[in-house]
């Protein structure tokens, strides 16, 4: 004879089956998941960077997780419409660009700085014992920008200068995409060109302090002529037709890696950051009207 014990043991027994189910049935159509970053610094960097959680991600979720370092930020954008990339890193612009061209992706982590602010700056640097004090003291010279899809290192720049009544094509002699925030600074560096834009935190963290703590330059040989509003910080994404089940694995993976794999979170940030916060794509809406308002100058200005 069943006790009422046994009896609603069954049953919850039976309700917890269709869920055990689906997580197996997505397992077996998904054996790998493909993670994707935007090229911010070099190659090696972001496989140093980013190992650790492409790692702790497989072991979390059971199934294995790729990490893509990608050539450009528009080759992050195409394979997440294409549905090749399951999940990514981005910045603001190229997630908001993303949306602007189909992609059916969600936010659902941001990062948080360590003052517990959810946003970062655009900057110009030039080197430190250049004579410019202002971006109108750099008529005819060189401009370095990162990626048309970057929001610290082109679009903001833009509008910003727009704001100055400057057309950076007719402005500067040369405008460049350097095709990485640390390409930026190494072309200021050497000379290829007389500003640079790049992202910056705050006194705590940059790519310029980044850099300098891998070795690659002193932070003292550049100073800043411009700093921007605050930005919303970068997202992570996945796409929306993943199976809700492992859409809301990843989430919960990544949002609770800082408490239960701190050295994963770690090997990201470098203890500059809090850890990351949920968040929704109606955070990027200001981005997206951003990306609309320089698309139009570039038409505008053919």
């Amino acid at each position: 004879m069943f006790s009422r014990r046994t009896l609603i043991g069954a049953t919850a027994a039976m309700a917890a089956a269709p869920a055990a189910l689906r997580a197996q049935a997505w397992k077996g159509q998904y054996p790998e998941l493909v993670f994707a970053i935007i090229p911010s610094e070099n190659a090696s960097g972001v496989i140093n960077r980013y190992t650790p959680f492409v790692e702790s991600l497989t072991r979390t979720l059971g199934t294995k997780v790729t990490l893509r370092v990608a050539n450009d930020y528009a080759a992050v954008i195409e394979g997440q419409r294409a549905g090749n990339i399951h999940l990514a890193s981005y910045g603001p612009s190229s997630f908001a660009r993303a949306l602007m061209t189909g992609a059916q992706i969600e936010a659902f982590a941001i990062e948080v700085n360590l003052d517990g602010t959810k946003g970062y700056h655009s900057v110009f640097y030039v080197r430190k014992d250049s004579p410019y004090q202002t971006i109108e003291d750099l008529k005819g010279r060189n401009l370095g920008l990162v990626d048309p899809n970057s929001t610290s290192g082109n679009n903001v720049p833009r509008f910003a200068m727009n704001k100055m009544g400057i057309n950076p094509d007719q402005f500067f002699g040369k405008v460049v995409y350097t095709g990485s925030h640390e390409n930026a600074v190494i072309a200021l560096g050497q000379g290829t060109v007389d500003v640079a834009a790049n992202w910056w935190n705050d006194e705590q963290e940059s790519n310029l302090l980044r850099m300098a703590r891998k070795g690659m330059v002193k932070a003292e040989d550049f100073r800043i002529i411009f700093k921007s509003e605050q930005i919303v910080n970068s997202p992570l994404a996945y796409l929306t037709s993943l199976p809700a089940e492992l859409r809301a694995a990843i989430r919960t993976a990544v949002l609770e890696m800082p408490e239960k794999d701190r050295a994963a979170f770690d090997a990201i940030y470098e203890g500059k950051q809090k850890p990351w916060e949920p968040v929704d794509n109606a955070a990027y809406q200001p981005i997206i009207e951003l990306n609309r308002f320089v698309d139009n100058l570039r038409r505008q200005r053919g």
